[in-house]
């Protein structure tokens, strides 16, 4: 007992040294406030769970961009090297519409609402919070059942050439990254309902604000390959 009760006196607020090769804390300093959160502090102390759970998370999200850019680079070789065939006799393929952008800049603004929404919540502002974060649901969820839409009316199917499979994939994977993010934040809307649930921290509400920006940004470029190109 009394070699942990030592442990623990040693290792509360230590600061951990970053042995990068990287000199990261030096590049941290000219960073942007808003970009300083995603990276760790000197390694990160030893009591910022949040700061270094948020570090962890971005590198996820990394991950998740990797993925996303292999689709991207597929889709845009394919396109290239069948630009002569790419549509089937009788297909018109998907076509920008009002419908289309409305549904994109619903989307996209949820991330103008979801951001003061985690800002509320910093500063205990418990119901402004509550608000903003069932608005970002219903925009979330309007983007999804707006596709399925989309999907209903389209002129060509999943097997429909190259056309079919890439647009269906690349829609389908965001479509569930979309649905991903509207889970999340019911869920996280739902622990705000729980006595003190926010008072030792909330990184799921920053996780998932990260996430809706991370997923609002893909679909600017997805929009752009499959509506304007």
């Amino acid at each position: 007992m009394a070699n942990n009760k030592s442990y623990e006196s040693i290792n509360r607020g230590v600061i951990h040294v970053d042995e990068s090769p990287i000199p990261l804390e030096r590049w941290r300093q000219y960073l942007p406030n808003w970009l300083k959160r995603f990276l760790p502090v000197r390694g990160g102390r030893a009591e910022d769970h949040h700061g270094k759970a948020i570090f962890g998370f971005t590198v996820f999200l990394l991950s998740e961009t990797i993925v996303f850019l292999s689709f991207i680079f597929t889709y845009v070789g394919l396109r290239l090297t069948h630009s002569k065939n790419w549509l089937p006799p009788g297909i018109s393929g998907p076509e920008l519409s009002i419908f289309v952008i409305i549904n994109t800049v619903i989307l996209l603004s949820s991330s103008f609402v979801i951001q003061p929404a985690e800002n509320a919540l910093k500063h205990h502002q418990l119901n402004k919070f509550r608000w903003l974060w069932l608005i970002t649901i219903c925009m979330g969820t309007y983007f999804l059942i707006s596709q399925g839409i989309e999907w209903k009316n389209l002129d060509f199917g999943l097997s429909t050439g190259l056309v079919g499979s890439t647009f269906y994939v690349l829609t389908g994977f965001h479509g569930l990254h979309v649905l991903t993010g509207v889970i999340l934040q019911i869920t996280m809307l739902v622990r705000s309902f729980r006595q003190g649930n926010y008072e030792k921290g909330h990184f799921g509400v920053s996780a998932t604000t990260l996430f809706w920006h991370f997923v609002d940004i893909i679909w600017v470029f997805l929009f752009s390959l499959l509506y304007l190109w």
